[in-house]
């Protein structure tokens, strides 16, 4: 599915909802390298609900960190919804959360190797005890502000999840 890009979403914010339902965190990033989880542990007290995040950039980081199927990577490439979903699924595994978010995607400049679009962007949220679910988005502009819009899209899914009232 494609999205329009998400509000403003403060970190601070995130962080106090997990705090409330007394969830972890934790994140999966390959296009933003780092850069969600660096934001939300900007915020004094995240170590309360952070249980850590992992950049995995190249495809067998992907592998072997967060158990993103190798043949998978192979035959579709890394910016896929199959792909953000496997690595979120990863990451709350490996940190054992609650709740983790995923982003993979390409910032340009052009395309891909495979052809992907500039600005193409899947993002994965995985839940304990539920399915993991996805959402693209097209985000434009150069590559810095691709990559900045991209960490605002995962702290929305974040955000999103943790005011879901189904599950406490």
């Amino acid at each position: 599915m494609s999205g329009t890009p998400a509000a403003v979403i403060d970190a601070a914010a995130v962080i106090d909802a997990a705090r409330e339902r007394g969830w972890s965190l934790a994140t999966a990033e390959s296009l933003t390298a780092g850069a969600v989880v660096a934001r939300l542990v900007d915020v004094p007290g995240a170590s309360d609900v952070i249980a850590g995040g992992a950049a995995c950039y190249s495809y067998s980081a992907k592998t072997r960190v967060l158990g993103v199927d190798a043949g998978l990577l192979e035959r579709t490439g890394a910016v896929t919804a199959e792909v953000a979903a496997a690595m979120a699924e990863g990451a709350q595994r490996l940190y054992d959360a609650d709740l983790a978010v995923s982003t993979t995607g390409v910032a340009g400049p052009g395309p891909d190797a495979r052809g992907v679009p500039e600005g193409t962007v899947h993002l994965g949220i995985a839940r304990r005890g539920g399915p993991a679910r996805t959402r693209e988005v097209r985000l434009s502009g150069g590559r810095a502000e691709i990559r900045a819009l991209a960490v605002q899209e995962a702290l929305a899914e974040l955000a999103a999840e943790l005011a879901d009232p189904s599950e406490s």
